[in-house]
């Protein structure tokens, strides 16, 4: 069987916990920022210029550049090109703690990334994914219109980002104690989501895996390295270096999963990327924070030791 024949079951109880599950991410995200966060940008706007493009324009285009250089099926690209154009994740924000990189700027571009990703994701993916020659035809099955995932894009990220950040403006110390009970629950929840999933249905996933193994490992690198280079190509220094390069490698592969079920009814090909790029993206950017760690230590600046490491960790 083909994989875009194939369909992942995924029924309506469990789409209904995964958009509770995103939505509490989202808000542990925004009990734990702070409108200076937000000033950051101004302090630092090439860091941010650099960041955003780097997201919301590059790793789109070099992910449809790269589903055409491999030649993967329709539904496979199309599951690439969601995955990029999701926001960054809260796991950035770890990563960068872990490889001593610049914590403050890290929490800070996701912040904004996911703010800017409420209009960017529904534009950007509904923009490459009708340009793609194989993947356009699932656009014109189904009609997806932008309209329609900008909808889910603001119950999901707008709403739960919007009470969150009134959270931490009017109750400082409950959002401080509660951030970080959010946001592991909330992680470890999405986390069991796709293993449910997965042995829900397994032997597709192993049927199948392999189909999609060596894309996600590829544009893994690809995000990842984008990241970093633009940072090392702008002279960022480095612990903005490290910053960068989780902003822009780690995406929230859970929101692509919630798209996936929501509008392409567990379409095989989308399902399995995202469900796997949330798998290794974690493995591959820990081991790179790891090694960097080892390598270069904490680089000092606010990501540094002293620096905003509580909030890294709690993130």
């Amino acid at each position: 069987m083909n994989v875009d024949d194939i369909r992942i079951a995924f029924d309506s109880g469990s789409l209904t916990t995964l958009k509770i599950v995103l939505g509490l991410i989202l808000f542990g995200i925004a009990m734990d920022t702070k409108l200076s966060d937000f000033r950051l940008a101004l302090r630092k706007p090439k860091a941010f210029a650099v960041a955003i493009v780097a997201q919301f324009a590059l790793l789109p285009a070099l992910t449809f550049l790269l589903t055409l250089i491999l030649g993967v099926q329709g539904s496979v690209a199309l599951g690439m090109i969601l995955v990029a154009c999701c926001p960054p994740g809260n796991v950035s924000n770890i990563l960068t703690h872990r490889a001593g990189g610049d914590v403050a700027l890290s929490v800070s571009m996701t912040a904004v990334g996911n703010v800017i990703a409420i209009f960017m994701l529904p534009i950007n993916f509904s923009l490459w994914g009708h340009l793609h020659p194989t993947g356009r035809e699932y656009f014109n099955e189904i009609s997806v219109a932008p309209w329609d995932m900008l909808s889910e894009v603001v119950l999901v990220i707008a709403l739960p980002f919007a009470l969150g950040l009134v959270v931490s403006h009017l109750l400082p110390r409950v959002a401080a104690r509660s951030h970080r009970v959010v946001g592991i629950l909330s992680f470890l929840a999405l986390g069991g989501i796709i293993l449910v999933a997965v042995a829900n249905n397994w032997a597709l996933f192993v049927g199948y895996i392999g189909v999609v193994a060596l894309a996600v490992f590829l544009h893994d690198a690809l995000a990842l390295g984008l990241g970093y280079s633009i940072a090392r190509g702008f002279a960022l220094d480095v612990p903005a270096r490290k910053a960068m390069t989780f902003e822009v490698g780690i995406r929230n592969a859970g929101l692509g999963l919630l798209f996936v079920f929501s509008f392409f009814d567990g379409l095989g090909g989308m399902a399995l990327v995202a469900a796997w790029w949330g798998v290794w993206d974690i493995i591959a950017g820990l081991a790179v924070a790891v090694v960097w760690k080892r390598r270069t230590g904490a680089s000092g600046g606010p990501g540094g030791p002293g620096g905003n490491d509580e909030r890294a960790v709690a993130a």
